[in-house]
Order: structure tokens, then C-alpha cells, then sequence
């Protein structure tokens, strides 16, 4: 684990411990929230306030919130396409360019860095659609921290979750480019 990498993570269904854990294992050294809204009403470990207590109290990693900036539901309606938030627009907007430069910069630094947010499927979430999208396009490719079929912790590259994402491929038939929009409308 000593190539600096930017790192995603889910709280999903983790207890703050094992979350704590797998933090240290990858040897995090900031943890970036990047949800919109930084609350969960069933997993209340994981509430802006508790969580940054517990991160903060390891000693070792520090706690950022930039789901203002990063985040997959932002309020601006323009952003939507067909009622889902449409990751290409997103991309496009100001703060957003700066949250990414923020994290690139990071990365440049040598600073271990994980995005988080709750859905636990990278392939479901804009860390991966929207962010690790971002990422990719300045070069960076951002590793997903998931649980593979034996329960272990591994990493899961961009470009794999991208292809289980669009598993044909990133364009339709006509070679329009398939766009990467949330699960749910908004």
C-alpha cells in the first residue's frame, strides 16, 4: 500500500470500527465525504458530527467534507436529464472542477486520499461515474475499496467498474458516447 492512490469507499452497511479499519489498512491519511447530504438515518455511526469524531480520534487520519462541491445531487435542476443527474453536466460545473483539482493535488502531494459515500456498489455511485470518471480523464485512476467473494477487502480499479457500468462498451451502436447519469431520478 505505499503508492499513493485516491481511494473510494462506502459506508454501506459497515460498523465504524470496521470502517476505521479498512482506512488504516490502505493507510489513509484523509477521508473526503463527498455525499450531498452527510447523514444517514440508519446508520447513525456515519452522521457528519459521529463520523468525523471517529476519524478524527484515530490520530492519524483527518476528516473532509466536500459533498458541496463533489457531491451526486446537487440542487441545481439544469444538472438533470430525464429526472437523473447527468454526470457530463456535472462535470462542467466551476466548484466541481475545483473539488477535483483539490483531490489532484492531493494526489500530486503524495497524500493518501478516500472519497466516501454510503451506496456500497462503486458501479451504482457517482463516486465512480462522476468522480473516477473526472479522475480518468487527468490521468489518475481512482481505486475502489470493496469486498470480493471471500469477504477480504481489495481494490477495484476504474476502469473495471466503469465496465461493469456499460459492459458493451462506453458508446451505442451509433458511437454516441452512453451517458453516465444517477441510478435514480432526483
Amino acid at each position: 500500500m505505499n503508492q499513493t492512490s485516491i481511494y473510494s469507499i462506502a459506508h454501506g452497511n459497515k460498523t465504524i470500527d470496521e470502517f476505521v479499519s479498512v482506512l488504516q489498512l490502505y493507510s489513509i491519511k484523509y477521508l473526503i465525504d463527498v455525499r450531498s447530504v452527510p447523514y444517514s438515518k440508519f446508520h447513525t455511526d456515519f452522521n457528519q458530527e459521529a463520523l468525523k469524531r471517529a476519524i478524527e480520534a484515530t490520530g492519524n487520519i483527518g476528516y473532509l467534507y466536500m459533498g458541496d462541491v463533489l457531491g451526486g445531487l446537487p440542487k441545481d435542476e439544469s444538472l438533470k436529464t430525464n429526472g437523473k443527474m447527468d454526470y457530463s453536466k456535472m462535470k462542467e460545473v466551476p466548484e466541481f472542477k475545483k473539488g477535483i483539482s483539490r483531490l489532484l493535488c492531493a494526489y500530486e502531494k503524495q497524500i493518501q486520499v478516500c472519497v466516501m459515500c454510503s451506496e456500497s456498489d462503486p458501479s451504482h455511485c457517482h463516486r465512480s461515474k462522476l468522480i473516477g470518471e473526472a479522475l480518468m480523464e487527468k490521468g489518475v485512476t481512482m481505486q475502489h475499496i470493496v469486498k470480493n467473494k471471500n469477504n477480504v477487502y481489495v481494490t477495484k480499479p476504474q476502469n473495471y467498474v466503469i465496465n461493469e457500468v456499460n459492459p458493451n462498451g462506453p458508446n451505442t451502436i451509433f458511437g454516441d458516447k452512453i451517458p453516465l447519469t444517477s441510478v435514480k431520478e432526483h
